[in-house]
């Protein structure tokens, strides 16, 4: 399919490929300032303001200082070269917003479920949700400050997951830790993952 070009000055490309990502896990893991950290554009966020109607509803316990939270998506763009751009589509953490994850699930390569090893159970209902419907998946470990380091066979074991499925240690707040963890799920998911 060919496209035009939208910018004045600039020449139609040939042939276009736009590849979608969604960014799981749970609340409070960091998958908003995934998206914001290699985002090139400004990030399309849908935060609000925790409220009244999540207490008993929102576990905080080990993110007691969130004051917001993510009610639709997040969303960023990354350009690898002309006509081909990584949409990554950050999920929201909690279960009352999950009706959203099959609408942003279609027609995504992969997944990267980004994990607390503080709260690790929080990230459980991300693995089951890709390995149920087959989608390649990455965890990807964000090792916040202070928290302790776990090895990733360790975490492997933890989560009953697969040889195959790549482990990845990060910080979602540095632009090459957040690239690695995409690399890594990209050739993941093209080598068949």
């Amino acid at each position: 399919m060919d496209y035009a070009a939208s910018e004045p000055g600039t020449t139609a490309v040939a042939s276009a490929l736009a590849i979608k990502i969604l960014i799981a896990g749970g609340f409070g893991v960091g998958k908003t300032t995934l998206v914001g950290t290699i985002s090139e554009i400004r990030p399309l966020h849908t935060e609000e303001l925790l409220s009244e109607r999540g207490i008993g509803v929102d576990d905080t316990s080990g993110v007691e200082s969130k004051t917001t939270t993510t009610v639709a998506l997040d969303f960023g763009r990354i350009t690898i070269r002309d006509g081909l751009w990584l949409y990554l589509f950050g999920t929201p953490g909690q279960d009352r917003f999950w009706f959203m994850w099959d609408e942003l699930a279609l027609g995504a390569l992969g997944a990267v479920v980004l994990a607390d090893t503080r709260r690790l159970g929080d990230c459980f209902p991300a693995v089951d949700y890709f390995e149920q419907r087959g989608v390649p998946f990455v965890v990807a470990v964000n090792c916040f400050d202070g928290a302790r380091r776990h090895d990733p066979a360790k975490v492997r074991r933890a989560l009953a997951l697969n040889e195959r499925i790549p482990i990845v240690l990060c910080d979602v707040r540095d632009r090459a830790s957040v690239k690695e963890v995409l690399t890594t799920l990209v050739k993941y998911a093209v080598e068949g993952g």
